[in-house]
């Protein structure tokens, strides 16, 4: 099965903060997630329902999976002391 990865126009700007070889190794985990979308080294976040994250070095992608819909939408993308925070 195909997921369809969203990216939100607000993750999207911080896709474009991160430094380059960051980024590139954030899209390619993120076009990983159409086919897995729960590969190796993938957490579940305790207290929520469909939130996961990748750890990516220093920086974590947060998304949610909707398996009904296949959808995956990506929540954030950033240094790991700034993705949790609300």
């Amino acid at each position: 099965m195909t997921y369809q990865v969203i990216i939100p126009k607000p993750v999207a700007r911080q896709l474009d903060r991160l430094p380059k070889s960051v980024r590139d190794s954030v899209l390619t985990k993120l076009t990983q997630l159409k086919e897995t979308t729960r590969p190796k080294g993938c957490a579940k976040l305790r207290g929520y329902e469909n939130e996961y994250r990748i750890r990516i070095g220093d920086y974590r992608i947060r998304y949610e999976i909707d398996d009904k819909s296949l959808l995956v939408v990506i929540l954030h993308c950033a240094h790991r002391k700034e993705v949790y925070r609300r």
